[in-house]
């Protein structure tokens, strides 16, 4: 009975043993699900406070932007509440047209190889301007040009020593029209002045070119000179066919304008020889120029 009893007892050990370790496994599995739910709920709790957050700073910047876009009444100006007051609109190109008168100072200079001659006159007649984009435009017209130029030739005398004694005087009547076709670019400096720039070829057509001859040459001479084929009396140098009518040029210039006055002065190139009856080999005549005038804009 002595030695049944222990083995009683040991038996009943183990059992409250096992009953003891199957309470604590049930409590650690317990344990660990109210862990995992809990963790669960955390996230739950800081992806919706993220969601939040992303709202609120969606509407603070939405705010920021109105309120930009919205005028400070402490700044702003005063008319801004006027229902009278215009907003501003950006300019866009619109074709336009001007009209002007131009007269003014031009200077011919009729250039050989060894000898030029100098014509000097005025300048009238009426331009129009066709605006462009980027402050561009581009200028025709039809002008009028009247010169006048006096040439002192002198010729060796075949009585005399001297070639003094013989002289020919040309007094040089010349009317021309002129149609230019320049590109301009207008530069504004302040308000209503602007400095411009211009470049472009421009066409002539001779109308008169008459050649006013005084003859202090001895009878020897004269014959000598119209034996060459050379003139002695006065005549139209269009006429005769010594000059061609055409003349093309290339000019630069540039100017100022102030509300509807322009003043400008350019160079204008001869490009072409206009001589058509060469007494001499390889003879050439240039015809050069400047000009300076001034424009009402109508």
């Amino acid at each position: 009975a002595a030695k049944v009893l222990p083995f009683f007892e040991l038996c009943k050990y183990f059992q409250r043993k096992s009953i003891f370790f199957q309470k604590k496994l049930h409590i650690s599995v317990e344990s660990s699900t109210f862990v995992a739910l809990k963790i669960l709920k955390v996230m739950k709790i800081r992806v919706i406070y993220l969601l939040w957050m992303m709202c609120l700073m969606t509407v603070w910047s939405f705010g920021q932007e109105v309120t930009n876009t919205l005028p400070d009444l402490q700044t702003s100006e005063p008319d801004f509440f006027d229902p009278t007051r215009k907003t501003e609109v950006k300019e866009e190109y619109q074709f336009s047209t001007n009209w002007r008168w131009e007269t003014g100072y031009t200077q011919l200079n009729q250039k050989q190889d060894t000898s030029s001659v100098y014509l000097h006159g005025v300048r009238l007649g009426a331009t129009v301007d066709f605006n462009l984009p980027y402050r561009l435009s581009i200028q025709t017209g039809v002008l009028a040009a009247l010169t006048y130029g006096r040439n002192n030739q002198h010729w060796a005398s075949l009585t005399e020593e001297s070639a003094q004694v013989n002289v020919m005087q040309h007094d040089i009547l010349q009317l021309q029209l002129i149609i230019p076709a320049r590109a301009y670019y207008n530069i504004v400096l302040w308000k209503k002045l602007r400095m411009f720039f211009y470049a472009g070829p421009q066409l002539q057509i001779g109308l008169m070119s008459y050649d006013f001859i005084t003859n202090k040459t001895s009878e020897l001479t004269t014959q000598w000179l119209e034996q060459q084929g050379l003139a002695t009396t006065s005549y139209d140098r269009y006429a005769t066919r010594e000059l061609y009518r055409t003349n093309i040029q290339f000019g630069l210039g540039g100017g100022f304008e102030w509300d509807r006055y322009r003043l400008q002065a350019g160079y204008d190139f001869g490009l072409n020889n206009i001589l058509r009856t060469s007494v001499l080999p390889k003879q050439k005549l240039n015809e050069w120029g400047w000009l300076c005038t001034f424009s009402y804009q109508l």
